[in-house]
């Protein structure tokens, strides 16, 4: 039987609130930086809850090389830097073969809602004879993975994810099994999105946003934080990154993928659940050996005890540590779980357990033996990682990292693509 082709990561770029660049954004993690703050993307004096996960005066042209700014939306900036950065630390020089057939898959949940939102003003302002070409060029959605192409010049499949809170995962997956089909040897996969006016009225509609700081597994907590941000990975298949003497962070061992159906907001423990031993089972491995879980974590009463529920349900009492980055960033919306994969990926390499911050009281009605890594980030080997990604809808994925050997996939369990 033929081997199925690896999937191992080989750069990693992201644009956020607590750092730029993959270093830049592990110190954060590991220092438990809070990228929060008072929104100044728009005028929140309407509204009860005034802070956001901001990245504060980010400036894409001085990461972009190819791309005009003023052509494109903020949510497609964030895209097309954290891309650039990504292929930098990866250290990738694109023949012609390899540029043909490598494309880009970038997950987001509200597009290029900050354009819409200046499109609404103008119309309010001045009517539909008032609003600008220029701002409804760049609505489109497919934008931003656009955006990831034409800057890197790039001529494979070019497609943008749009389920919401788990896309990037979803890109993640998409673009390796493009890899593992032997269609490209490399792909771009990520999130990317913008806190905007849109969002926060509708989060805030929905209950959801926190009173103050995220707080997620806190007996207290009461909801997100909508932030932003842009996190692409660079994914290569083995024998390519080998070739080329590319530094590895770690492998994709597969991922899992469910869909609730259930209801458009609530969660279902159950199907997460499922979604996990899914993941499980595509990667190789058995619940036992994962040794992390990079936890969705939004910080919402609904979302965390459905979460613990699911976990439970397949981890039972032998569970790992669970943290949320969202604590330190905010909800990045259609980038987290990409902020995710990286946070897992540097956990794998430097061996840590990133740090759920903000977390005073844990909420008892999860029961005990769960380490939420309250404390601080911690020294610790980290062989495999679980990276959640859930959305509204019951969109789930979750995606697995691993320690790269050259020898065998770490997973010891289940059969592998």
């Amino acid at each position: 039987m033929t081997r199925a082709r690896r999937v191992v990561v080989t750069g990693m770029g992201c644009v956020s609130s607590i750092g730029t660049g993959v270093e830049d954004f592990t110190e954060g993690v590991k220092a438990g930086r809070s990228g929060v703050s008072e929104v100044k993307a728009f005028d929140s004096s309407d509204f009860p809850a005034h802070l956001g996960g901001e990245v504060q005066d980010f400036d894409p042209a001085s990461i972009v090389r190819v791309i005009d700014v003023a052509d494109w939306g903020r949510t497609a900036h964030f895209a097309a830097a954290a891309a650039r950065l990504a292929v930098e630390d990866a250290g990738i020089e694109f023949d012609e073969a390899t540029r043909a057939a490598t494309g880009a898959i970038i997950g987001t949940t509200n597009g290029e809602a900050p354009s819409v939102d200046t499109l609404t003003q103008q119309w309010l302002d001045g009517g539909p004879s008032t609003i600008s070409a220029d701002v409804v060029r760049k609505i489109p959605a497919g934008n931003i993975a656009a955006a990831v192409s034409v800057e890197l010049d790039l001529h494979g499949e070019t497609v943008v994810i749009p389920t919401a809170c788990s896309a990037a995962n979803y890109a993640i997956g998409s673009a390796a099994d493009k890899i593992i089909a032997g269609e490209s040897d490399v792909m771009v996969a990520g999130g990317a999105d913008s806190v905007n006016r849109f969002t926060h009225a509708g989060f805030l509609s929905l209950g959801a946003v926190a009173d103050g700081v995220p707080r997620p597994f806190d007996r207290d907590r009461t909801g997100i934080v909508t932030a932003e941000g842009g996190a692409v990975l660079v994914l290569e298949e083995l024998e390519h990154a080998r070739r080329r003497g590319a530094h590895i962070y770690a492998e994709l061992l597969g991922y899992g993928l469910s869909c609730d159906a259930h209801h458009i907001v609530h969660p279902d423990a159950e199907s997460i659940a499922e979604c996990i031993r899914k993941a499980h089972a595509n990667s190789g491995i058995d619940a036992g050996e994962v040794d992390y879980v990079c936890a969705h974590g939004t910080g919402t009463p609904t979302n965390d005890i459905t979460e613990v529920t699911a976990t439970r349900l397949v981890f039972g009492d032998e569970h790992p540590p669970m943290s949320s980055i969202k604590s330190m960033l905010g909800h990045t919306m259609g980038a987290a779980s990409g902020f995710g994969a990286i946070a897992c990926c540097k956990a794998i390499e430097e061996s840590f357990l990133p740090p759920t911050i903000n977390l005073r009281t844990v909420d008892p009605a999860f029961g005990d033996g769960i380490d939420f890594v309250g404390s601080g980030a911690r020294t610790t080997e980290v062989r495999v990682a679980q990276n959640h990604g859930f959305a509204f809808g019951g969109n789930n994925a979750i995606t697995i990292f691993g320690a790269y050997s050259d020898r065998e996939p770490v997973g010891a369990g289940g059969e592998r693509r």
